[in-house]
């Protein structure tokens, strides 16, 4: 039953017993003492009437509390209602509200905090749901991807991503860290993680780009250990030669056929220290690669001027050239002399690759700007993959391991994203896309 209600009963309760009591004494006693009776019955009533509005007050007072607390608006406060103990409860109520309020204020600029922080952060984040979905990434993340905005991520899963990174991840076991190295000569420190939110573990990961750092460290180290061993093996190489090309003459001059055998064996260690020291030198090389002078240039027009040496180097082991440049002047900042020489290496890979009759295409486009050489040679093993841009790594028996490293420096001072993969359809790709 409503308050209201149990009042208005109790009213009619009190004005019954006082008219009841008033026709029983009318019968009794004196008028006056009746009309003091109706009096005291009158003075209940209203004071009666006065404890309902209190209390109705009070009630009021309360559930605007409980609305102000559904809709979570703690900007709103209760009014006194003129009564001790109700104000207290209202006091305490408003004080709550107080801290509610500042605690909501601190949340919020904590989680604009956060999400700054993560929006500006280098490293890339990801936050998934408990199906492995992305409900959250930030343009770091993205960019690792190869996509241009975080919203390309939202909603979707590591499995329906087509990047070796993704890849990488979604085979990572829950609460590792790895660092891999991938096709694309990039290096990452992936973070397979998780935190609680509402009693549930949410999966996060963490990805750190370290490639600039280990490539620093990687060429720092091995251009040291070159530099010493291309200056002892050469002053070296030049002792012995000189030795060497003495002792020969000084034999040859004799009319010993002996003595002429021993020159000619003479010579050829002579010319085998000379191929050592090129060979030395080769690496050495490697570290001097001049900074690139870039230029606005048309890519078309510089696959084209290189078309004739490259379908020369084809016709060698019968490769056919298939050239395939889009209608659009594709402009791209690039230094001529370098660029050419990385294209050459690249297609030197392919032809190696494919060793005869076989074929090579080179394609580019616009938007965006990118040069792609495809072969359909022996192709790429998945165990190979990742250590193609390895300092000196070569999956070739005789390979110095020294052609990919030089194309990977080249097109990093041009500042171009690449990659060397072998797809479901045969082609393995060298893949450049320029920024």
């Amino acid at each position: 039953m409503k308050l209201r209600w149990m009042f208005a009963l109790v009213a009619l309760m009190v004005i019954a017993a006082g008219v009841i009591l008033a026709m029983t004494l009318n019968e009794v006693s004196s008028q006056w003492v009746v009309y003091i009776v109706e009096g005291i019955m009158l003075f209940c009533l209203v004071v009666l009437l006065l404890f309902y509005r209190t209390t109705m007050r009070l009630i009021r007072s309360v559930s605007n509390g409980m609305d102000l607390l559904r809709e979570q608006d703690f900007s709103s406060r209760l009014a006194h209602v003129n009564q001790r103990e109700a104000d207290r409860i209202v006091d305490v109520f408003n004080r709550m509200m107080d801290s509610l309020k500042n605690e909501r204020l601190k949340l919020r600029e904590q989680n604009h905090f956060l999400d700054l922080l993560i929006g500006a952060s280098p490293m890339g984040i990801l936050i998934f749901d408990q199906s492995e979905v992305i409900t959250m990434g930030n343009k770091a993340a993205a960019s690792f991807f190869g996509y241009d905005d975080s919203s390309d991520l939202i909603g979707r899963k590591l499995i329906g991503i087509p990047s070796p990174l993704a890849a990488v991840i979604k085979g990572m076991q829950p609460e590792t860290i790895e660092t891999v190295r991938l096709s694309n000569s990039k290096i990452y420190r992936c973070s397979r993680l998780s935190f609680m939110d509402s009693g549930y573990a949410h999966p996060f990961v963490l990805i750190e780009h370290l490639t600039s750092e280990m490539v620093k460290a990687e060429k720092k180290a091995y251009e040291k250990v070159i530099r010493m061993i291309a200056h002892e093996v050469n002053n070296s190489v030049a002792g012995v030669n000189s030795t060497l090309d003495t002792v020969a003459s000084m034999l040859e001059e004799e009319s010993d056929d002996a003595l002429h055998a021993t020159a000619d064996v003479l010579r050829v260690c002579q010319e085998r220290c000379l191929t050592m020291s090129r060979f030395i030198t080769s690496y050495a090389d490697v570290v001097k690669i001049p900074e690139a002078n870039l230029m606005l240039t048309d890519l078309n027009e510089r696959v084209y001027a290189c078309k004739e040496f490259m379908e020369s180097m084809c016709n060698e082991r019968d490769i056919r050239l298939h050239v395939q440049l889009c209608d659009e002047c594709v402009q791209v900042k690039i230094d001529n002399v370098l660029f050419e020489q990385a294209l050459v290496n690249i297609l030197k890979n392919a032809i190696e690759s494919i060793g005869s009759d076989g074929d090579v295409y080179i394609t580019t486009t616009a938007k965006p700007a990118t040069l792609t050489i495809a072969d359909n040679g022996a192709g790429i093993s998945p165990d190979i993959e990742n250590k193609l841009f390895s300092p000196f790594f070569s999956s070739k028996p005789d390979g110095q391991g020294l052609g990919l490293i030089f194309i990977s420096d080249v097109l990093t001072k041009h500042n171009c994203l690449f990659s060397l993969r072998t797809f479901d359809d045969g082609l393995t790709r060298f893949s450049i896309r320029f920024k």
